[in-house]
C-alpha cells in the first residue's frame, strides 16, 4: 500500500502501522477466494475491508463489497468501526446495514441506489437476489467477505449463503471471496466450503498471539448434582464483576439466562448496571443495551449466543461461561471478546452448573491449552434448502435448468448433487410432487420453452419471498405492556403462552411481568415486581457436547486424570471406580441395579442428549417387544438412565448396530419425530406457508396442516421428495441418528456390562434430572439437596 493512500495517512496519524496478516490481504486483494483466520481483537475484519478502502479511495459507482456476518448486532457494530477510517480519510464510501430491522423504504432505496459497502445477514441477501433488479444491483459488486464463517458453516443458514453466493458469481463473474475466522477445526474444510468448487483456496494464518487466561471459578459452595442454572455461583460471579471493567456472562440457552439474570439481580446489593441480551428480546431492547455496551455504562451484560461473535463492544476485560461450554470452538469464541486487542490475552472464568460439568470444564480448558478444536459430522447440503433457493432464483426471473444446475454444483456441500436429485427439487419446486401437481396452490413453475422454467404466475413471488429464510420460527408471539404504545419486550413460545391465565406472572428481559391477555398474537402485560415468576421458554438452539470433548473426557475419567478437579468431583468419581467402574474410550459401559422396586438401566455414551434420548426410545421399545415393561427413561449429554419393572439382563442384543438401525426405521414410521421434520423441512422448502400477506398462520395451524399433508403424502406418495428429505432430516436432527450411528460403529462388541444391587455415584445424578421430586418455587434449592443426599448415600458417598 502506497504512503501515499488516505488509508495510510489514517494509520501514520494514529501511529499505527499494518500487522503482517493485513498487509498479506492486500497483497492477495485479486485472488478469487482467500480465507483468513487470525485471533480474536487481531484485526482480521478489517483486514477484510482493507482492500475495498484501498480501491474505492478515488470512488466507485455502485455496490463493491458485500459484508455478510450470521448476527445483525455484528454488522451494527462493523457499521460503526468503520465509519472512523472512512470519514477521517475523507473517502467516498457509503456503508450501509441491511437486515430484518431495516425499514422497507431504507430496502427499496438501496436496490435502487446501493451504498459502496452493504452490510447484510445471508436470510437478506437471498431477498435481494429475488428480485427482477438483482442483476443491476450486483452488477458492480468485487468483492464478498463472510465474517465468522466457522459459525455459518455447520448450518442451513450457511448452505442458503452458500448457494446465494453462487447466483452472485452469475451476475458478477469477478467476484473474489472473502472468509474471516477467529476459530476453525479443520481450515481446509471451510476453505472448500468458501471457494467455487472445485476451486483451490489458499489459507492465510495470522500470527495467533498469546494464549488465554482461563482458569474455572473457585467456589465456595460446590456445584450441585444436576441442573444448568449456576445460581450457586451468584456470589462469587458478582465478586468478579465487581473487580473488573466490564463482563461477559455467557448461557447456552436463553432460559438460563433470564433465570441467573433475575437472581444476579436480586443478589446486587450494590446496584452494579447490569443488563441482559439474547435474540428473544425486542429490537428496542437489544439496541438499548448495545448502546450502554458502547458507552461503556455496563459493569456486566448477561448474554447467549445473540453476543458470540466478533463484536468489540466497550471495555470487556473478563467471559465468564456459566455452564458447560459443550464445543471448544464455541468457548475459543467467547472467551475473546475479552481484552479485544491484539496480542492481548483473553481472560475468561467457567462455571460449571453441575457436578458432572465440573468434568466437562477441565477437559474443555485442556483442549483449548492444547489448541484442539472440535468439528462436527458433516454432511451434504439439505435439498430442502435447495428447494427454497430455486423458487427464490425464479422470483428474480426466467432461468435455464442446466445453468442453475451448473451454478449449484459449484456450491462445496452441494458439490457431489446429481442431475437426477436436482432435477427432483425443480420438479417439486414446480408442481408439489406426484401426490400434489393436481392442486393448483403447488404449481409454482412452468416450463416455458425446453430447459427454461420461470413462475407460473408472477404475482407468487410476494408469497415466496415472505417465507424465505432457514430459521424455523418455534411459533413465537409478542410480548408488550398492556395500553396504547405499550413498549415492546421480546418474544415468547406458543406453547408456554397458551398455559398462561390471567394473573400468571414469568420472566421477560430479566422483568418479572403479569400476564393480562391476548391481542391478535400480541401476549399484553403488566409489571409486577413482587411476584415470584414462572420462566418463560424459549426453544432456542440445543446445544450438545461435541464428539471431540465427549472423547476427552471419556479418556480424562478412564486415565483417571483428578489432580486439577476440585476434592469433591474428585472423592464422586474414585468411588464411582471403586464401585463399579469408570467409562473407557472405544467401549460403552452398562449399569444394571434395583431402586425402589424398579429396575434401572444406564448407558454411557457420551453420545449428546438427541442420540442419548433415540438410544433410549429404540431400547425400550425392544423391552416392550420382549415383555419388560418398561416405564420411562431420561436423557442427558453423557448417558441415558431407563427404568422398569423386569431386569433387561443382556443388554447387547438391543444394541447391536444393524439392530438399532431396523428398530429406528419400525418407529419412525408412526412417530411425532418424523412429522415434526416433515414440518420443518416443508416450511423451509416452500410446500407449507407461515406468512401470507397483511396476516401470519399460528403454529398449531401450521402443524395442522402438516400433519394432513404428512399422512396424505405417506398414503398416496410414500417416494415422495418431501418424505425422503424428512427422514434425512430426522436422522441428523432432532434423532442426530449420524451420532449414535458413529457409537455403534466405535463400540462394536466392546460393552462393559455391570450388576450391582445399588444405585452407583455416576448414576445417581441422573435420578435428578428425572424431576421425582416435586419442585415449587424457593422450596427448589432445599429439595435437590435433599434429594442429593439421599442418592448419595446409597451410592456410598458421604456428603458431610
Amino acid at each position: 500500500m502506497s504512503a501515499r493512500t488516505p488509508i495510510t495517512n489514517f494509520f501514520q496519524t494514529r501511529g499505527w502501522s499494518l500487522h503482517p496478516h493485513q498487509s498479506d490481504m492486500l497483497e492477495r486483494k485479486d485472488l478469487p477466494a482467500l480465507l483468513l483466520i487470525a485471533p480474536t481483537g487481531g484485526g482480521k475484519t478489517l483486514a477484510g475491508f482493507l482492500p475495498t478502502l484501498v480501491e474505492c479511495a478515488d470512488g466507485h459507482d455502485g455496490l463493491h463489497t458485500l459484508y455478510i456476518s450470521p448476527l445483525k448486532a455484528l454488522a451494527n457494530d462493523i457499521r460503526r468501526n468503520l465509519q472512523t477510517p472512512i470519514e477521517e480519510s475523507d473517502l467516498p464510501i457509503r456503508v450501509e446495514d441491511r437486515t430484518g430491522d431495516t425499514s422497507y423504504a431504507k430496502r427499496q432505496r438501496q436496490r435502487a441506489d446501493p451504498p459502496q459497502i452493504l452490510l447484510t445477514t445471508p436470510e437478506s441477501l437471498a431477498l435481494m437476489i429475488s428480485y427482477p433488479d438483482a442483476a443491476r444491483t450486483f452488477a458492480g459488486l468485487q468483492r464478498v467477505i463472510v465474517d465468522e464463517i466457522h459459525a455459518l458453516a455447520d448450518s442451513k443458514r450457511g448452505d442458503q449463503l452458500m448457494l446465494c453466493l453462487s447466483r452472485l458469481q452469475t451476475l458478477a463473474p469477478g467476484l473474489r471471496r472473502v472468509g474471516l475466522s477467529a476459530t476453525v477445526d479443520d481450515p481446509s474444510v471451510i476453505a472448500h466450503y468458501l471457494a467455487r468448487h472445485p476451486d483451490p483456496c489458499p489459507i492465510l494464518h495470522a500470527d495467533p498471539g498469546p494464549p488465554p487466561d482461563i482458569s474455572v471459578l473457585e467456589t465456595e459452595e460446590a456445584p450441585p448434582w444436576a441442573g444448568a442454572g449456576g445460581r450457586y455461583a451468584i456470589p462469587a460471579v458478582l465478586e468478579q464483576v465487581r473487580k473488573h471493567n466490564t463482563t461477559l456472562i455467557f448461557h447456552n440457552t436463553r432460559a438460563q439466562a433470564e433465570i441467573f439474570f433475575h437472581n444476579l439481580w436480586l443478589a446486587n446489593e450494590d446496584a452494579l448496571p447490569i443488563g441482559i441480551h439474547h435474540g428473544a428480546l425486542a429490537k428496542e431492547a437489544r439496541l438499548k443495551v448495545e448502546q450502554a455496551m458502547v458507552a461503556g455504562q455496563l459493569k456486566a451484560i448477561v448474554a447467549t449466543g445473540s453476543l458470540d461473535l466478533g463484536i468489540d463492544w466497550g471495555d470487556v476485560d473478563l467471559v465468564i461461561q456459566i455452564g458447560a461450554p459443550k464445543k471448544v470452538k464455541s468457548l475459543v469464541q467467547r472467551i475473546g471478546r475479552a481484552n479485544h486487542r491484539y496480542n492481548a490475552p483473553s481472560k475468561a472464568l467457567l462455571v460449571p452448573a453441575n457436578r458432572f460439568e465440573v468434568v466437562e470444564c477441565h477437559a474443555a480448558l485442556e483442549a483449548v491449552r492444547a489448541g484442539e478444536l472440535d468439528g462436527d459430522l458433516r454432511l451434504d447440503g439439505p435439498r430442502d434448502v435447495l428447494c427454497q433457493h430455486i423458487a427464490c432464483v425464479a422470483c428474480a426471473g426466467d432461468f435455464e435448468a442446466d445453468g442453475l444446475y451448473a451454478e449449484i454444483k459449484s456450491v462445496g456441500p452441494y458439490s457431489t448433487l446429481s442431475r437426477a436429485a436436482f432435477d427432483d427439487c425443480l420438479d417439486f419446486v414446480a408442481t408439489g410432487g406426484y401426490a400434489l401437481r393436481a392442486y393448483d396452490r403447488y404449481q409454482r413453475l412452468k416450463e416455458r420453452t425446453p430447459g427454461i422454467w420461470g413462475l407460473r404466475d408472477p404475482r407468487a413471488a410476494r408469497q415466496i419471498r415472505m417465507n424465505l429464510g432457514t430459521i424455523i420460527d418455534t411459533d413465537k408471539l409478542k410480548v408488550r405492556f398492556k395500553g396504547r404504545g405499550g413498549a415492546p419486550l421480546g418474544e415468547i413460545e406458543e406453547g408456554f403462552a397458551s398455559t398462561l391465565s390471567a394473573g400468571d406472572t414469568f420472566l421477560m428481559g430479566g422483568q418479572i411481568v403479569r400476564y393480562e391477555s391476548m391481542r391478535e398474537l400480541t401476549v399484553e402485560v403488566s409489571p409486577r415486581p413482587d411476584k415470584e415468576p414462572r420462566i418463560a421458554t424459549y426453544v432456542g438452539y440445543k446445544w450438545t457436547t461435541s464428539v471431540h470433548l465427549a472423547q476427552r473426557i471419556q479418556h480424562m475419567l478412564h486415565e483417571m486424570r483428578f489432580d486439577a478437579l476440585p476434592g469433591h468431583t474428585r472423592e464422586w468419581l474414585e468411588l464411582q471406580a471403586k464401585v463399579s467402574t469408570l467409562p473407557e474410550p472405544g467401549r460403552l459401559l452398562v449399569e444394571q441395579f434395583p431402586r425402589d422396586g424398579r429396575h434401572h438401566v444406564v448407558v454411557y455414551g457420551f453420545a449428546g442428549i438427541n442420540a442419548h434420548q433415540t438410544l433410549a426410545l429404540l431400547i425400550t421399545k425392544g423391552m416392550e417387544e420382549n415383555g419388560l415393561d418398561p416405564l420411562g427413561f431420561v436423557s442427558n449429554d453423557y448417558a441415558t438412565l431407563i427404568w422398569g419393572l423386569q431386569p433387561v439382563g443382556d443388554i447387547r442384543p438391543y444394541l447391536q448396530a444393524t439392530g438399532v438401525r431396523a428398530a429406528l426405521d419400525r418407529w419412525l414410521q408412526g412417530n411425532a419425530v418424523m412429522k415434526r421434520a416433515f414440518r420443518n423441512a416443508a416450511v423451509i422448502a416452500g410446500l407449507i406457508e407461515r406468512n401470507y400477506p397483511g396476516k401470519r398462520s399460528t403454529g398449531r395451524q401450521a402443524a395442522f396442516s402438516s400433519d394432513i399433508l404428512y399422512d396424505t403424502l405417506h398414503r398416496y406418495d410414500p417416494d415422495h421428495l418431501m418424505l425422503r428429505i424428512t427422514e434425512e432430516e430426522a436422522m441428523r436432527g432432532h434423532i442426530d441418528f449420524g451420532r449414535l450411528e458413529l457409537l455403534m460403529q466405535t463400540v462394536g462388541d466392546r460393552i462393559d456390562q455391570v450388576k450391582l444391587s445399588r444405585v452407583t455415584p455416576l448414576a445417581a445424578p441422573m435420578f435428578l434430572e428425572r424431576g421425582i421430586v416435586p419442585i415449587k418455587g424457593r422450596a427448589e434449592g432445599k429439595l435437590l439437596q435433599a434429594e442429593a443426599e439421599k442418592l448419595m448415600a446409597e451410592a456410598g458417598l458421604s456428603l458431610e
